[in-house]
């Protein structure tokens, strides 16, 4: 897997060379823009908070990781799962490296007749062997998880 993030070297709203816009381009042909909060104490620190932070992204695409796994598990064990979507809550270090050190995983999982304990099953099997991205933020952050499933 590769990828290449590039500064963009200015502000995307005042055009001047302080801001703190990045561009990744990933392997598989794809781009996404990340961004930093404004800080108005030092503004060329700051960024124009036009895309989402690079922590943030981080935090996403673990629970784009896990509701891949729970929805491939489900399907796989012939499971009639029509939705599935994730809110993740995260707390960070006090100092940096302000590293994450707990995040909670609330998924809502929708289908027809799904059993509880397959959804249980699915979310653990996720999260303590085929997610990589929460395997690895598991080596600083305490991961919970819940679930509600929905008929339909």
């Amino acid at each position: 897997m590769e990828c290449t993030v590039s500064w963009t070297g200015s502000n995307l709203v005042s055009g001047s060379k302080s801001g703190m816009t990045f561009v990744a381009e990933t392997g598989s042909g794809h781009t996404l823009v990340m961004d930093g909060a404004p800080d108005a104490a030092k503004p060329d620190h700051g960024g124009a908070n036009l895309a989402p932070r690079p922590l943030e992204t981080v935090l996403a695409g673990a629970g784009g990781c896990t509701a891949y796994d729970v929805v491939l598990i489900l399907k796989r064990g012939r499971h009639d799962v029509r939705g599935c979507s994730v809110r993740l809550s995260s707390e960070r270090a006090p100092a940096d490296p302000k590293v994450f050190t707990k995040i909670h995983m609330h998924f809502t999982v929708t289908g027809r007749q799904l059993a509880a304990s397959a959804v249980e099953r699915a979310i653990a099997m996720s999260h303590d062997k085929y997610c990589s991205a929460t395997i690895m933020l598991g080596k600083t952050a305490d991961i919970t998880t819940s679930f509600e499933l929905l008929e339909g």
